[in-house]
């Protein structure tokens, strides 16, 4: 009582809070009808082409020069705008190749969660795009990057990109950058986790639908390539005469030459065909698995099969005897039939033999043009 009385003495001589104003309800602009298809707030105008920086470009050059292996790989960042998905920065992230997966994804995550944020401080584009994979002889498919870039189109405005950067096509004096994105049909496939025979059929899949082009365009700041053409410009010097007089020299420009064309491109020919016929391996065996689980499952549905015959049978006997049928039993929780197995390990390494054949037949093709212009320049019969 006492307690209460205190309470209500000191309440008392709390002054009284003043009526705060009622806060005034926002009023938003309509968007001009001239901007109305600029500004995607909802993210209906679809997407056309990706237009990737220069600065980018040669980040994700750099980084996949000095990485350890080809397992580059990063985020990319930027704006989509009226159509066109804007990449302007990137940054990489780490590749810890001894650690545990789930030490390694928490380290993962928490690195691009501070470098968003000190990108974010710096007032830099922090909106993620999409993220970037160094591969080589093209053969980018697997389970890594699917997994990636399916989080990414379920959360990302237009469903974002992967950049595929391929090693030994920059080795050969060819930048080559490709972007992709998981095709609808595929992840509705995805989302159900049913990768069976059935599955497939109806959604048409196969190791060509996995994955769908997006058209890529490069944008090089004009001050850049006015620095580059300064570069590769021949220059003036000044040169010491043999009769002591300064004259002016021309001497060859900053950058030097590239012969990276004139070579034949016979040394990556053998480790191709080595990487075929590994991946060729990895497909029977996964065919021989594949084979072995069905076989299973056949069995298994063999014997829940000839478990309702016999069944049918006792009971149409007792029937005929003037007896009571016996209760059908439930077969799933007798017989274990294991679920059909997943096809797709074996769609990504299809798509990884066909990446390999087409890089292989790129080389060749190009290294054979090669030897017949060098026998023909030599002057040889």
């Amino acid at each position: 009582m006492a307690a209460t009385s205190m309470a209500a003495a000191l309440a008392a001589s709390l002054p009284a809070p003043s009526a705060a104003p009622a806060p005034a309800a926002p009023t938003y602009e309509a968007i001009p009808a001239s901007m109305s298809k600029v500004i995607d707030i909802e993210a209906e105008i679809p997407l056309t082409f990706v237009q990737l920086d220069g600065m980018v470009v040669t980040k994700i050059l750099k980084h996949a020069r000095e990485a350890p292996s080809t397992t580059a790989h990063g985020l990319l960042l930027g704006l989509d705008l009226d159509g066109v998905l804007e990449v302007s920065n990137s940054f990489p992230l780490p590749h810890h190749g001894g650690d545990e997966d789930d030490r390694s994804s928490k380290s993962v995550a928490r690195y691009q969660a501070s470098m968003l944020r000190s990108l974010k401080e710096v007032q830099a584009d922090d909106s993620v795009v999409g993220f970037y994979q160094a591969t080589s002889l093209g053969a980018f498919f697997n389970q890594t990057l699917v997994d990636t870039q399916a989080i990414h189109q379920d959360k990302l405005r237009h469903g974002g990109v992967v950049i595929v950067h391929d090693l030994s096509q920059t080795a050969r004096g060819n930048a080559s950058f490709r972007a992709f994105r998981l095709t609808a049909a595929f992840l509705s496939a995805y989302k159900k986790s049913n990768f069976s025979t059935t599955s497939l059929v109806n959604h048409s899949l196969t190791f060509s639908s996995i994955l769908e082009e997006v058209p890529l365009k490069i944008r090089t700041n004009p001050l850049l390539s006015s620095f580059i053409n300064t570069l590769t410009q021949p220059s003036q010097s000044s040169v010491l005469g043999s009769d002591g007089e300064l004259g002016a020299g021309t001497t060859g420009s900053t950058i030097p030459p590239s012969f990276a064309r004139l070579d034949y491109g016979t040394a990556g020919l053998t480790r191709n065909l080595e990487q075929i016929v590994e991946a060729v391996d990895n497909y029977r065996t996964e065919e021989g698995n594949l084979a072995y689980l069905s076989r299973q499952i056949a069995r298994e549905r063999a014997k829940a099969d000839n478990y309702v015959a016999k069944r049918k049978e006792e009971n149409a006997t007792r029937v005929a005897q003037g007896l009571a049928p016996l209760p059908e039993e439930d077969v799933a929780r007798l017989f274990k039939i294991p679920a059909e197995p997943s096809r797709l390990e074996s769609m990504l390494l299809l798509g990884q033999i066909d990446a390999y054949g087409k890089s292989l037949a790129g080389t060749a093709s190009t290294g054979l043009v090669k030897m017949y212009a060098a026998k023909a320049g030599s002057g040889r019969d």
